[in-house]
């Protein structure tokens, strides 16, 4: 009995040190994005070199802290790309780098190229919000991270409806984004009982945003272009591109909250959010950045968290096994959020609680008291799973 107490303890021992001297396994990922844009009404608005970057630099720190225990070794590498750049060049060079899964940030048309051109590479969109990429347009080997519009559109309609402020005046920008974003808030005021009693639309008329005499300009602009609105509850803009929607809080005519795209804005992330231990990642994202967390700082970090349990779970860096288990019931991600993120697995989105910001203090979380669904409240915010048109391919 001893005799063989003893071999069994040699040969875990020999398992042990195997173990520990066999090389790491290597978890390469990548991070292609198109460099944010540096334009914004507020100084304080414009967004950092490394947007997005960051977060997932940090999530893949994370990794490999826990993967030192499992013999696992996270790398990512950034791509950059220009706005004219060809994506399926970039696609082939980190396939044939051994890359099989990509943190994307970038325009809709060029995610959608790349996806199409690396049907073996697991894509995690943490940029683009655009509604047919979860469904006419969407791919089986792209997992979305960001929210889309129609969620941030249920999240910001379920507190208004919440707070009885059910008519609303809809202001949207003259821009594609824009006009994309005001059918999004459409159809969240149909879905939820709020009525829109008036729609105007802020024309971008081009010219500098910041001039000396501009402050005495928007003071008088913007009551001008709000006066004779139809009696509302609140203002709701759609204002994607940063033209006017800034301008709009104390002054409008009518003295009324104004929500959307400026005032109480819908947000996957917030810098002052501290609920739910998050304090604890705002000050490590702090303490190594030097900066404040951004929305897409942390959808770049959900997705560099997913590849990292993923990989515990699957032992692997295969993208296929991956994505069955994000796709599984067994998956569930732990974001600082309230409760765990899991997926879609009709149209692979992360299903995620929306902070409600007023760019000082989170005011609110969707989805809110009273907004039930037979599956979780979670499915409240964007389309469900009977309203998809997504087929994944």
């Amino acid at each position: 009995m001893l005799r063989l107490a003893a071999a069994l303890l040699s040969a875990l021992f020999l398992a042990f040190v195997s173990a520990v001297q066999a090389e790491p396994v290597a978890i390469k990922a990548a991070y292609l994005h198109v460099p944010p844009r540096k334009a914004a009404i507020s100084l304080l608005d414009v967004p950092a070199d490394d947007d997005g970057l960051a977060g997932a630099q940090l999530a893949m720190q994370d990794n490999n802290t826990t993967g030192r225990f499992l013999n696992q070794q996270f790398a990512l590498e950034e791509v950059r790309l220009g706005e004219s750049d060809d994506p399926k060049a970039a696609v082939a060079a980190l396939a044939a780098r051994g890359v099989t899964l990509v943190i994307a940030d970038l325009p809709p048309a060029m995610l959608l190229a790349t996806a199409d051109a690396g049907r073996d590479i697991l894509f995690f969109n943490a940029g683009a919000t655009d509604e047919r990429l979860r469904e006419e347009d969407c791919r089986g080997n792209v997992v979305h991270t960001a929210p889309s519009r129609a969620m941030l559109a249920d999240a910001l309609a379920q507190y208004l409806v919440w707070k009885k402020w059910r008519r609303w005046f809809l202001v949207v920008g003259s821009h594609e984004a824009d006009k994309l974003y005001g059918d999004a808030l459409e159809r969240a005021a149909r879905r939820f009982g709020a009525k829109i009693v008036e729609t105007r639309t802020f024309e971008d008329t081009g010219g500098a945003r910041r001039t000396d005499s501009g402050l005495a300009q928007i003071q008088r602009q913007i009551p001008l272009f709000t006066q004779s609105a139809a009696e509302h509850d609140v203002l709701v803009a759609a204002d994607e591109s940063e033209v006017f929607a800034a301008y709009l809080p104390y002054r409008t005519t009518d003295p009324r909250p104004v929500a959307g795209s400026a005032g109480l804005m819908p947000k996957s992330w917030d810098a002052s959010h501290d609920q739910w231990g998050a304090n604890q990642l705002q000050n490590r994202f702090v303490a190594l950045f030097h900066r404040r967390m951004s929305a897409r700082d942390f959808q770049a970090w959900v997705a560099a968290r997913m590849i990292g349990e993923a990989a515990t779970h699957v032992k692997a860096a295969d993208p296929k096994a991956m994505l069955a288990y994000f796709t599984s019931a067994e998956f569930a991600l732990a974001a600082f959020k309230g409760q765990r993120l899991s997926l879609r697995d009709w149209n692979l989105q992360l299903r995620q609680p929306i902070l409600l910001t007023d760019g000082r203090n989170v005011v609110s979380t969707s989805p809110q008291e009273g907004f039930l669904h037979q599956v979780t409240a979670l499915d409240t915010l964007g389309p469900d799973r009977p309203e998809a048109r997504c087929r994944l391919k």
